[in-house]
């Protein structure tokens, strides 16, 4: 996911990934305890990604005030 791609969700959506997102990282850390991980590179990018959509909500809570 792009940055550009953040920036033209709205903030509903942005809520909705975000939460798809951290459902998504729970469930390849129990698969990386529990069995083996096709792509260990997954956990990762699903960090970054959620990183890249706090950033855009947080900027938007200060463009607001």
């Amino acid at each position: 996911m792009k940055s550009k791609d953040v920036k033209s969700l709205s903030a509903e959506d942005l809520g909705a990934k975000l939460t798809d997102l951290r459902a998504k990282l729970f469930k390849l850390r129990v698969q990386g305890q529990t069995e083996k991980i096709e792509d260990n590179s997954q956990i990762g990018k699903t960090r970054k990604d959620i990183a890249r959509l706090l950033t855009e909500r947080r900027a938007r809570q200060v463009a607001k005030s």
